[in-house]
């Protein structure tokens, strides 16, 4: 095993999942965006734990996602969140995923390879009301919906659209979201005028599900709040989740240095004062950001220890002053749940950036440990 290891906290993420449910009207389904690897987390043992703790769909973001899901004996309903290319159609309906539909082309060609196959596919409908990403026009919904029931080996088994800016608190955001909703219900009210039914309708993602509880229709897709973190830090204190990544590693050397020494390329920190440097083996290629440093630190025992210097590709330094109590081979956890202190949100912050890219960033590379009561039933 090697000393940088992500050790996931499948006990967590069941919480997180029991807290979203509760909030959620009964019947409301649950889809649990397994995506890139789950964030991070690992996408098979994470889809196994959701389902056991409720989830009724999965959702990817490419057809061999979903292919690796399925290989790996995972048999729950896998939506598939973005669009395919031709060539992907017959893998589609070979191992049974669920395709988002945006126009008649695609339609017509899911439909045609549905029949050479002998088989009936499910179809999400995506309607785009403001996030101008993919999905068809409001006003084409019903007209596509038509042509989706007039395909023989096609089911119309949700309709769907994605929310912009539903983990904002800004009067203006609130008005788009709003907007954005009401156009989703026109569009589902004029299939059902065509006498047919839209399926299960899902909008709302993790800010949604905190902030706009008229968005749960018929299942919600909460994303990051399943991982552990706010959607935004205006809905920090909106669901408690606890973070589900812990990231860590070890001392592997520990050596003195005089003041006036530079540390690391480009020689960014020099020492004010005779001090003590400890190399941890972690470092950009296992997802620690170099834009990190200056400004992260690391916790070994109960303090945190400043990086300093340009985090390398594979390693880093820290400074652990010139009276260490630290050895070589303690553990020095760079961020994780309580009480690790500094979580993917810290660093996010620290970076610019937000939790999903700190999380989904951990390289394959770095091991992933399952603790909690799924793991010991794997």
């Amino acid at each position: 095993m090697r000393a940088t290891r992500a050790i996931i906290h499948l006990e967590n993420l069941q919480y997180n999942i029991g807290l979203i449910r509760e909030r959620l009207p009964k019947g409301t389904k649950l889809c649990v965006p397994v995506k890139a690897d789950a964030y991070g987390h690992g996408a098979l043992r994470v889809a196994v734990a959701a389902i056991r703790s409720g989830a009724h769909f999965l959702a990817v973001a490419s057809v061999q996602e979903g292919i690796d899901l399925r290989e790996a004996g995972i048999v729950a309903p896998i939506l598939s969140l973005s669009l395919p290319i031709p060539e992907e159609i017959p893998l589609i309906i070979e191992h049974e995923l669920t395709p988002l539909v945006v126009d008649g082309e695609f339609i017509h060609q899911l439909g045609e390879v549905a029949k050479l196959m002998g088989k009936k596919v499910p179809v999400h409908l995506k309607i785009d009301t403001g996030m101008s990403r993919i999905g068809c026009a409001p006003g084409q919904a019903a007209f596509l919906a038509k042509q989706i029931a007039q395909e023989k080996h096609l089911v119309l088994e949700g309709t769907a659209t994605h929310l912009a800016a539903a983990d904002s608190t800004a009067p203006q955001d609130i008005a788009f979201t709003r907007g954005q909703l009401a156009q989703f219900d026109r569009a589902l009210e004029e299939i059902r005028n065509e006498g047919i039914d839209p399926g299960i309708a899902h909008a709302a993602n993790s800010g949604a599900v905190c902030q706009y509880p008229e968005a749960a229709y018929g299942m919600v897709r909460p994303g990051i709040l399943i991982y552990g973190y706010p959607p935004s830090e205006d809905l920090k204190d909106c669901i408690p989740v606890k973070p589900v990544m812990e990231l860590e590693t070890r001392v592997v050397a520990i050596k003195k240095i005089e003041a006036g020494t530079a540390v690391s390329y480009n020689r960014t920190w020099t020492a004010p004062e005779d001090t003590y440097i400890a190399t941890l083996p972690v470092g950009y290629a296992d997802g620690l950001l170099r834009r990190l440093s200056p400004g992260m630190s690391v916790r070994i025992g109960d303090k945190r220890f400043p990086v300093v210097g340009r985090i390398c590709m594979d390693q880093c330094m820290v400074d652990i002053g010139p009276d260490p109590w630290v050895q070589r081979w303690d553990v020095a956890t760079i961020f994780g749940p309580e009480p690790c202190g500094e979580s993917a949100r810290d660093l996010a912050g620290l970076a610019d950036t937000i939790p999903y890219e700190i999380t989904c960033g951990i390289n394959r590379r770095v091991p992933r440990v399952y603790l909690g009561d799924e793991a010991r039933n794997w």
